[in-house]
């Protein structure tokens, strides 16, 4: 009779192996039948071997030839690596070592060896490229075994990342005993950890150094971790090179926090401490700078006082945004000239200084820009199209399929095991093999990966891969219509523009639906939990945790909740953006302080340079995927209403554009022109949308 811990284990394993066929969700259905008999005997195997069921062998008899059948022996040897068999493991690792199961596996089993201080098999069983927690073990390895270990090669590079695992602790303390961590070794490790803001490298580093210089380090560390009080304490420190430089980076990392205190604790410190030219420089560049962000009064001269040497693209790009809050036309003209020519052609300062040449009656030079500028099918380009009433310069690029290539993506190995573990609903899985497998291939397979991807309702791939040169203009694989259902009824019911809806879910997560940020925002639409919980209450729609803000449906239906609730509060779409993206109270700050300027000012004047790309960025696209459901876009202009305005979706009146791409757009867009002009077709919306709304049962 099985045991009660049997029993259980046995629930557990069909637990999972059922969550595994849930989440692989309808696309099963549609598969064939051997392949779809193979994902759930695979499933099941897979959840058996995970969970230390020797069961798993049954199944995987008929698996051998399955994508996904090295992962079975891997995770039954890793679910109890301690009772491994070194020879299997072996037998194991000669088969399928370079793949990513037998990678994991090896990691697993080395991880054993070192354990058990084991370095003679480990050192058989390393192979480099596993990460520097292996790499570490390695030389600790060969130490441990008579090697003599030197200052050089191996070790070097591994001194050089910042920072290390805790594995590594063992050999640099070795190393240290050594006497290889000479103070100038320690120093150059200290300086490289403040570069990249490694408290932890720099707590650990003090330890390496003679007693008397410690305290240099612990001044670095407060400065780094908590700056206002290091320059309380700056009061008392010596005027050497290393309280320097601990002063200077607590006023950098003080000013962003509070640019008035900053200044306020420079003022007393000053007089106490010899800067070198460079130093005071920074420290001018960054008060002016988040002076200037604050908007506070003399800003803007403050920047332009700074010396050449300390003038950056931020500080020559933050006269001009206070030039603009000011309405100062010939001030914004002024610090945009006097840039340098490659920071002057962006397209923003393009746009600004025709806007400037307008302002100031120069009306023939302004169109000329316009004109010149609205080639390009970017937020920038799109204004000013609509400033000289002028058709988008859309240019859709479309490849013919290459028989060759397609075949080559669909046998490739790697991506066959990619696309199964999508067919799984595994993703993070299935992008591990995506890009394990893509350096492998050559360009046109790749694109052929990205297609076959989209085809099969992967389309985050796409618009990952297609990021640059002539792909920019692949507009239907980088701006799917995915979902089509739950956007639209979702956008309806909350009565806004589906296009937004679209819009965001491109910029938040490139349609990665399990996407998760360092702030906890997860999803397609990136909603952090306690927002969406409030959502759901507020909108009367079921809650069911965070995990559930994985599911499209789910996600979409929020967050459209949500995007509805901050056009109720903030009124145009660009605004309730920002607030989608900034959070309410920074958003009523800005308007508070700058509300009266015209929508294009205010969104150049908005002090994060995360909101403000976001709102740019969310605008253009909502044009582009305007332009996929209807052919004639919403003019960008149109989607600008002023920050008094009550939000409405488009309707019949809305200014609408054409869209064209003559052989000039094409040109200063890096493609080849045909001999003839050429009008941009209008995109086949009706199919388009019903083959990438049901793209997913291809999988």
């Amino acid at each position: 009779m099985p045991s009660p811990r049997m029993r259980r284990q046995a629930r557990s394993v069909r637990w999972l192996a059922l969550a595994l066929l849930l989440a692989a969700g309808p696309a099963m259905a549609h598969a064939d039948a051997r392949l779809q008999r193979q994902r759930e005997r695979f499933a099941q195997a897979y959840a058996q071997a995970q969970a230390g069921d020797p069961a798993w062998r049954s199944a995987a008899a008929e698996l051998r030839g399955y994508p996904l059948y090295p992962y079975l022996e891997s995770a039954w040897l890793r679910h109890d690596a301690a009772a491994a068999d070194a020879a299997r493991v072996r037998a194991y690792l000669a088969r399928y070592g370079d793949l990513i199961p037998g990678r994991a596996l090896r990691r697993a089993w080395l991880d054993r060896l070192a354990a058990h201080s084991d370095w003679r098999q480990y050192l058989e069983f390393y192979t480099p490229g596993l990460g520097s927690a292996y790499d570490c073990r390695a030389l600790q390895a060969e130490t441990a075994l008579g090697r003599t270990l030197h200052f050089a090669g191996r070790f070097a590079a591994l001194w050089r990342r910042v920072p290390l695992p805790a594995a590594c602790t063992d050999l640099l303390d070795a190393a240290a005993g050594r006497g290889l961590l000479t103070p100038a070794r320690v120093w150059t490790r200290i300086d490289q950890a403040v570069r990249q803001g490694a408290a932890a490298s720099l707590a650990q580093a003090a330890a390496w150094l003679p007693a008397g210089q410690r305290p240099a380090v612990r001044r670095l560390l407060l400065a780094l971790q908590d700056p206002a009080a290091a320059l309380l304490r700056a009061l008392q420190w010596p005027d050497d090179a290393r309280a320097r430089q601990a002063l200077v980076l607590a006023l950098l990392r003080r000013a962003p926090q509070d640019d008035s205190a900053a200044a306020e604790a420079w003022q007393m410190l000053r007089a106490r401490y010899r800067l070198d030219a460079r130093q005071r420089d920074a420290v001018a560049a960054a008060l002016a700078l988040y002076a200037a962000v604050d908007f506070e009064p003399g800003s803007r001269r403050g920047l332009m006082a700074l010396p050449a040497a300390a003038q950056t693209a931020v500080t020559r790009a933050w006269q001009v945004r206070v030039a603009l809050a000011e309405g100062d036309w010939p001030g914004v003209l002024a610090a945009i000239r006097a840039m340098p020519p490659p920071q002057r052609g962006q397209n923003e300062w393009r746009y600004f200084e025709a806007r400037a040449l307008a302002a100031t009656g120069q009306d023939a030079a302004a169109d000329v820009r316009w004109r010149a500028l609205a080639r390009s099918p970017t937020y920038y380009g799109f204004l000013a199209a609509d400033r000289v009433r002028r058709p988008y310069a859309l240019c859709p690029r479309d490849p013919a399929d290459s028989t060759a290539a397609r075949a080559a993506a669909e046998s490739d190995p790697g991506l066959q095991r990619a696309f199964e573990w999508f067919a799984l609903g595994r993703l993070a899985h299935a992008r591990r093999e995506w890009d394990a497998a893509l350096p492998k291939l050559d360009p046109a397979v790749r694109y052929a990966a990205a297609v076959l991807a989209h085809r099969r309702g992967w389309v985050d791939r796409a618009v990952f891969l297609l990021g640059h040169g002539e792909a920019l203009r692949d507009y239907r694989l980088r701006f799917p219509l995915a979902q089509h259902t739950a956007v639209f009824a979702d956008a309806r019911a909350a009565g806004i523009d589906p296009v937004w809806v679209y819009a965001t879910i491109r910029t938040e997560s490139a349609w990665m639906s399990d996407a998760r940020s360092d702030a906890d925002a997860i999803g397609l639409m990136q909603l952090v939990p306690r927002t969406a919980a409030r959502v759901a209450r507020a909108s009367a729609l079921p809650w069911q945790g965070a995990d559930s803000l994985t599911d499209a449906a789910v996600n979409i239906g929020l967050g459209v909740r949500h995007l509805k609730q901050l056009a109720d509060r903030f009124g145009p779409q660009w605004l309730a953006s920002a607030a989608y993206n900034a959070g309410s109270q920074p958003v009523r700050r800005w308007l508070t302080a700058r509300g009266s300027l015209p929508p294009d000012v205010f969104v150049a004047t908005i002090p994060y340079a995360e909101t403000r790309g976001y709102v740019e960025s969310t605008l253009a696209f909502s044009v582009i995927y305007d332009w996929r459901l209807h052919a004639d876009p919403v003019r960008l202009s149109a989607r600008l209403a002023p920050a008094q305005d009550r939000y409405a979706p488009p309707g019949a009146v809305t200014p609408r554009a054409t869209v064209a791409c003559s052989a000039a757009d094409l040109l200063a867009q890096g493609g080849t022109p045909a001999p003839a002009v050429a009008r941009s077709a209008a995109p086949a919306v009706a199919a388009s949308v019903a083959a990438e709304s049901t793209a997913g049962a291809q999988r």
